[in-house]
């Protein structure tokens, strides 16, 4: 029974369906901390994992809501504490997820008047929140949560419940029926929309009538898979993923193509530049530039964000639905194609494709171990059931190249925002949200310096609750941010700068065995498959650190000219790794060429 306000929070959560919350405590929310101390091992109990850092807890947050399609919750104290989730709040916002901060603040009569770590939490959270609210008194805290909740859940968006520490302690009291007192539901709003008929109608016409249909599909199609597909089978249709969408479509479907763009396949890129129907399914693919060409494709959206459709190509018909019922609504007006050219076409670049994925890894560099080569090896030996995490940088590029996920495996990533070092904590969030199942995080050193380090030590805290004790971490050592220089050569012609490039080395294994953990290091090409078996080999977590070159190229399915120019203009201006770029990159697309010829000449 729910004695004070923060006891009713408590409560209210979990009648929203939340068992497990992430945060990090401090004097501002100490009230509500107390309550879920008292309530622990009771009915009542709210699951408490504390990672090391306000910014993880919201990034876990926003991994659980991404891994298990639940809202995600994450609680901090005011001021820093609040500023601190802010990162994590908009990888939230930016990819469409349902979380709900609860945020401590200095007490009422405070409030405006400058005082220790008071200030306008309101204002500070406008911007990342679709709907942020002080609870002022015990009769408004049902209103507040509930309508967090709703509102985080029906615009796939973060909430924030703004909670100062005199009112959590309040006495609380069901309110009556009074003016200006709501009492308010805990009943989760449906999000299964489906379009108008005529609208369903009209996108079967479209579906129907084209002949190179491509289906781009996001992580918004999640729970869709099997309708897809199916759709897919019915019209023709090749599929194309975005990269947070790589999980929905399972990798041995023959026309999956994986993802489109600078991290993608030159089969996706075929199916861009030839495809006369294109449907975006669940998807808010930013690259515009790596869509049709404007009038040569009709262009179809659903999605269940109507804000986000037809931003990105000049759509003739916007669906505003949740991607499985309308799928499941048009799909009697399918006609089934019986012409698979299209897809055999593409199966057909795929299988190419894929021995140039192959070669690209054997390449061998003078500076350090192939990462291409560490990806595939990780690949290969991916367990069933398996959580695969990437973080913004190359290692998006190799996971996006190399990666191939089978059904029943997630993976996910920090999407639109794109942040550095989310990928510790989406791996960490995943070993909470399938304890009996593995997980692999594939990272930077640059990002893992961020605070992905620290959370080796929540791993060491929490690991003995895990069924499935196995994590595999596999940082890409290179001692340098190596996305940020090779954008500085490619998009701007500018020689990479050590001053802000450089990432000073240490001994990751070294650091891993500090804990307890396993810690191997790669040096050397030949030591790749031997490290990542010993790696699935333990069931316990492991650390590979692997020392990797740090000018292997991020190469595009298609080199464009501006590529190549600006990158020649980088080395004219005296790049301080200009010898390594250029022999590297000239292997590495000396391997692309080789592929390229074997395909035209039909030899293996």
């Amino acid at each position: 029974m729910s004695t004070t306000v923060s006891d009713f929070v408590i409560d209210r959560i979990k009648a929203w369906g939340v068992s497990r919350v992430f945060g990090y405590p401090g004097d501002g929310i100490g009230a509500f901390d107390g309550a879920l101390g008292k309530a622990d091992g009771s009915e009542r109990e709210l699951e408490y994992v504390r990672p090391t850092h306000e910014e993880i807890a919201a990034l876990m947050a926003t991994a659980h809501a991404k891994f298990t399609g639940e809202v995600g919750v994450c609680v901090a104290t005011s001021s820093p504490g609040a500023f601190h989730l802010l990162n994590g709040l908009y990888d939230a916002q930016m990819d469409n997820q349902p979380v709900v901060a609860i945020v401590g603040q200095q007490g009422l009569a405070s409030i405006g008047s400058f005082t220790q770590q008071e200030s306008n939490l309101e204002r500070v959270f406008a911007d990342v929140a679709c709907y942020v609210e002080t609870v002022a008194t015990p009769d408004a805290v049902g209103v507040v949560v509930d309508t967090a909740f709703r509102t985080a859940m029906l615009r796939k968006q973060p909430a924030v419940v703004v909670l100062p520490h005199d009112v959590q302690a309040m006495a609380y009291e069901a309110p009556a029926a009074e003016h200006w007192v709501s009492r308010s539901s805990d009943v989760a709003p449906s999000t299964r929309i489906v379009p108008p008929q005529d609208q369903i109608a009209r996108f079967a016409e479209i579906l129907n009538a084209g002949e190179r249909v491509t289906f781009l599909v996001g992580a918004g199609a999640r729970g869709a898979t099997d309708l897809v597909l199916e759709a897919a089978e019915k019209t023709g249709a090749g599929i194309i993923t975005a990269l947070r969408g790589k999980d929905v479509v399972p990798s041995d479907v023959p026309y999956h193509t994986q993802q489109v763009g600078l991290l993608g396949s030159r089969p996706s890129l075929t199916q861009i530049k030839e495809c006369d129907t294109i449907v975006l399914l669940g998807s808010n693919y930013p690259y515009g530039e790596y869509l049709p060409a404007s009038g040569q494709a009709r262009g179809v959206q659903v999605d269940i964000k109507p804000e986000q459709m037809g931003l990105r190509y000049p759509t003739e018909l916007n669906l505003w639905g949740d991607v499985g019922a309308t799928l499941q609504a048009v799909m009697p007006l399918l006609r089934d194609k019986q012409d698979t050219a299209w897809q055999e076409k593409l199966a057909g670049e795929m299988r190419e494709w894929e021995a140039e994925m192959h070669r690209q890894a054997e390449v061998a560099y003078d500076d350090g171990v192939n990462p291409r080569r560490v990806i595939r090896a990780v690949n290969e030996r991916l367990p069933e059931g398996v959580t695969v995490t990437c973080d913004a940088g190359t290692t998006a590029d190799w996971y996006g190249h190399h990666i191939r996920l089978r059904r029943g495996m997630h993976g996910d990533m920090s999407g639109r925002l794109a942040t550095m070092l989310a990928a510790m904590p989406y791996a960490v969030a995943a070993k909470f949200a399938f304890p009996d199942a593995p997980a692999v995080c594939t990272i930077g050193d640059g990002a893992f310096q961020m605070l992905g380090m620290n959370e080796l030590i929540t791993v060491k805290k929490y690991m003995a609750q895990w069924p499935n004790q196995q994590l595999v971490i596999v940082v890409m050592h290179n001692d340098d941010l190596g996305q940020v220089s090779w954008e500085m050569r490619t998009e701007d012609g500018n020689p990479m700068w050590s001053g802000s490039q450089d990432v000073e080395t240490m001994d990751y294994a070294g650091y891993a065995r500090l804990l307890g953990f396993e810690g191997i290091a790669v040096h050397s090409d030949d030591e790749v498959d031997a490290a990542v078996e010993r790696a699935f080999a333990n069931p316990g977590v492991t650390l590979i650190d692997a020392y990797v070159s740090r000018n292997v190229p991020p190469l595009p399915p298609h080199i464009t000219a501006e590529y190549a120019v600006n990158t020649a203009k980088s080395l004219l201006k005296g790049d301080p790794a200009e010898l390594g770029v250029i022999k590297d990159s000239a292997k590495a697309m000396a391997a692309e060429a080789v592929e390229r010829v074997k395909g035209a000449l039909g030899r293996d």
